[in-house]
């Protein structure tokens, strides 16, 4: 099933029918290890209110106050290969290469609420980079307990000009206002995702396609149980977390966004996210 942050509360997509339920605390219920089973005793018990259809502009991002945003890198091949491509020449292609290979994973604090953005919502590229792309990912939605109780489609915007500058830089690469797009929903499940689901991206530009790509989750080097375990290592999220998992798809060198551009983000389960570049 899935389940759709609104500004009137939350409602519940399950088998292709909508339905109304007495929730509105979002915080509680994203960091419940129960989730799943409260919301189908929802559904069977006559609690949740059959609705016809879901208004787009009422959906909000799908984390609460209470929850912070953290990401990965370097979790795919390709995401190895275009990291060493954009930091060639101040010589840090090979970090990324080692980290690629090391039992630790790239680990970073992507954004806190405020600057994350929803479904139908604008994202931002910087002003002072001259290389900008989306980094399509999945995402965990994770309780304080470390489990993982939801997927949802995290847009992780990223200016490449500024990280192959320096590695260093990479905070100011990767967060800022409007720096990510998360929805249009969570995905919420008792299993783990079919590893043959696709992610994909596309990229439109005054309503002609720029860039297309796709990517299997069993191309992700590692499991999402190894990422879960990594962020919380030494670091308690009473409310519970939300972890990008890295990108496959990668644009060429010679494309960046420009404003205007819309961002279509796929993943096979979850839905579509769709997001316009400010």
């Amino acid at each position: 099933m899935r389940i759709f942050k609104l500004n009137s509360g939350v409602l519940i997509d399950h088998n292709n029918q909508y339905y109304t339920v007495p929730i509105t605390d979002w915080d509680n219920l994203i960091n419940d290890d129960t989730i799943f089973l409260k919301l189908t005793d929802f559904l069977e018990s006559g609690k949740a209110t059959k609705i016809n259809s879901i208004n787009e502009a009422e959906i909000l991002a799908p984390i609460g106050s209470q929850q912070e945003l953290w990401a990965c890198g370097v979790t795919y091949l390709r995401s190895k290969v275009g990291r060493q491509e954009e930091s060639k020449l101040s010589g840090g292609a090979d970090f990324y290469a080692k980290v690629y290979e090391a039992e630790r994973p790239e680990v970073f604090f992507k954004a806190t609420t405020n600057r994350i953005v929803g479904h139908r919502q604008k994202v931002k590229i910087r002003k002072d980079s001259t290389w900008d792309v989306p980094e399509p990912e999945l995402t965990l939605v994770v309780t304080s307990s470390g489990k993982i109780i939801g997927y949802t489609i995290g847009n992780d915007m990223s200016s490449r000009s500024i990280e192959g500058e320096n590695p260093l830089y990479l905070p100011q690469a990767k967060t800022y206002d409007q720096c990510a797009a998360l929805g249009p929903c969570i995905f919420i499940t008792d299993k783990p995702l079919d590893k043959s689901s696709l992610i994909s991206l596309d990229i439109f530009r005054q309503e002609n396609k720029v860039f297309e790509g796709t990517v299997a989750l069993d191309q992700m080097k590692r499991t999402p149980e190894e990422l879960v375990s990594y962020v919380y290592r030494e670091c308690s999220f009473p409310g519970g977390c939300l972890i990008m998992t890295g990108t496959g798809i990668v644009p060429p060198n010679d494309f960046t966004l420009q404003s205007g551009d819309e961002i279509r983000i796929r993943i096979d389960g979850i839905g579509e996210l769709i997001n316009t570049v400010a």
